[in-house]
């Protein structure tokens, strides 16, 4: 695949904003770049999560949401859409924030991949108020945080619910 057809102009595969906006490619592969985002979401968060508990997890979702403003911004400033798909790094934020309210179980992140992809693609409100109104870097970001709110109040209805 020719990576330079698909990324805005003058930018490169290695232009620092590309390499983290589509989180090190994950954004630039086939077919439902948000999916490929949010699963290449799960190890970083695995790593995280066990390494320095929910707190550790939660600061680095928030520490990725303002490296993503930037990222996002640069990426959308040069190309031609507002919420280009191959831009991911929103999508890493929302997973990472998603999976704060469990602890690093096979199941339980499974079962909170599949929770915010269904809330990103659906986008209640106030996600999808924020998708149509925000554009830039702060649109991209913010209505996948919006998203991961409501699937990680519902992860961790479910894991209470699993005896967690």
């Amino acid at each position: 695949m020719n990576h330079n057809s698909i990324l805005p102009h003058g930018m490169g595969p290695g232009h620092p904003a590309v390499v983290l906006a589509t989180w090190f490619g994950a954004g630039l592969l086939p077919k439902a770049p948000g999916t490929w985002g949010s699963l290449a979401a799960l190890p970083f968060a695995w790593f995280i999560r066990d390494g320095f508990g929910a707190v550790g997890l939660a600061l680095a979702a928030g520490a990725l949401f303002v490296i993503g403003l930037w990222a996002a911004s640069v990426y959308v400033r040069h190309d031609r859409e507002a919420d280009p798909g191959a831009v991911v790094i929103d999508e890493v934020a929302g997973q990472w924030l998603v999976l704060v309210a469990v602890p690093p179980e096979f199941v339980l992140y499974g079962a909170g991949f599949v929770l915010f992809r269904i809330a990103d693609i659906v986008k209640p409100w106030p996600a999808s108020w924020i998708d149509r109104r925000l554009k830039g870097g702060l649109g991209v970001m913010l209505d996948d945080t919006a998203a991961a709110l409501y699937a990680g109040v519902a992860l961790y209805a479910l894991s209470r619910w699993m005896g967690g």
